[in-house]
């Protein structure tokens, strides 16, 4: 036992001096691991401006449609569609301006440019309240000043009683036109006007060429959060950004698209199997092909019965009165009874026969044999043509 205790302590020591050299030679510290946003920050990208408003003693909600807006009281209180409302209907318009007229506060995106042509933008919203969008690039008198700017890509907002003006980052490419003089106060960048607002009955709209500052993560830029704090803060604000619901159709799609490929396949071999054929097969058509005297007669007949005998008579007699234009210059120009006597001398047939193949036929149906003589006679003056 003796032999084994000398080694071991030996062992024991060399391992209580390794652990505290590692103890001496080691630095704690912190890791903070992004796992990226939350489900409900991907969900909302508006979920920042929320948190934010709510810190800021704001009373703040979220709607998905229009339908929660008979439900809001006008009076203190601020509706911003942020979102999409390409499909937003003149009975929805009517709505949300009749809301505003009442005593509440509208802020909304402009979505269309507009259209000198048409006069009319496409956003009814929009079209409603006489602003008009346009792109920055299309203005011809930029401002004098702009290339002094140092900031040219941000908008500015004035107060009175401040000496700098605030700054957020409105997209500097959309510009908003006032062609009716309408607002009172608007903010602008080096190049254009990104924001404007006008008294609406005892309401307010407020027009904005984008929302995207309010968006995480650019609410956190510039004064972008302040200039939404600023507009609303003595008001309940509900934000709308989610005006159409998906359809049944886009979920299935997006949730079940094996089961939709499956139900497709499944309709292809149904109707595969209703269209077989139960008879039996069809004789192949003969070999034997129908003379040409056959065709002819088969055409005439068509003809006959969807043209009529009067189509076809008149078909003849201008074809007739063709070939006399070619064969005698002029022949159009003389009267009926001069050209009867040219046909006559051409064709060597008698003006009263000639009388009798080109003039007027009575209304009624001919029989099938002065149908038939009828036809023979005009072949035989085309012929001697």
């Amino acid at each position: 036992m003796n032999r084994w205790l000398i080694p071991g302590l030996l062992i024991a020591g060399l391992l209580a001096a390794l652990g505290v050299y590692l103890y001496q030679q080691a630095t704690p510290y912190q890791e903070v691991i992004d796992h990226g946003p939350s489900p409900e920050a991907r969900a909302n990208p508006y979920l920042a401006a929320e948190h934010f408003l709510r810190q800021q003693g704001l009373s703040v909600t979220h709607a998905n449609s229009l339908d929660t807006l008979p439900f809001l009281e006008p009076h203190q209180h601020s509706l911003l569609l942020l979102g999409d409302r390409a499909n937003m209907t003149p009975r929805q318009v009517n709505q949300v301006l009749n809301w505003t007229r009442a005593g509440g506060r509208l802020l909304f995106v402009a979505e269309a440019l507009w259209d000198e042509k048409t006069g009319k933008s496409g956003d009814l919203l929009l079209d409603r309240v006489q602003l008009h969008q346009s792109m920055s690039k299309d203005l011809s008198n930029p401002p004098p000043d702009a290339e002094a700017d140092p900031y040219p890509n941000l908008t500015k907002l004035y107060l009175e009683d401040e000496d700098a003006p605030a700054y957020v980052s409105f997209d500097p490419q959309f510009h908003l036109e006032d062609p009716k003089n309408l607002a009172q106060s608007w903010a602008n960048s080096a190049l254009a006007t990104h924001m404007m607002q006008l008294s609406y009955g005892l309401g307010s709209i407020t027009v904005v060429t984008d929302a995207e500052l309010w968006k995480t993560p650019n609410i956190g830029q510039y004064d972008n959060a302040w200039l939404l704090w600023y507009l609303y803060s003595d008001t309940g604000v509900t934000l709308l950004f989610n005006i159409d619901h998906d359809n049944l159709l886009t979920l299935l799609l997006r949730y079940f698209p094996q089961a939709l490929v499956a139900l497709a396949a499944l309709m292809g071999l149904w109707i595969w199997h209703v269209g077989l054929r139960q008879g039996p097969l069809q004789a192949p058509a003969p070999k034997a092909r129908r003379q040409l005297q056959e065709h002819l007669r088969t055409s005439a007949d068509f003809m006959l019965r969807y043209s009529g005998q009067e189509s076809l008579l008149r078909g003849l007699q201008h074809d007739v009165l063709r070939r006399a234009r070619h064969r005698h210059p002029g022949f159009e120009h003389l009267g009926v009874a001069e050209q009867w006597q040219v046909l006559a001398r051409l064709t060597g047939q008698s003006t009263r026969a000639i009388r009798q193949a080109l003039g007027p036929r009575p209304k009624q149906r001919l029989s099938s044999a002065e149908f038939s003589r009828q036809v023979a006679h005009l072949q035989t003056l085309r012929n001697a043509l």
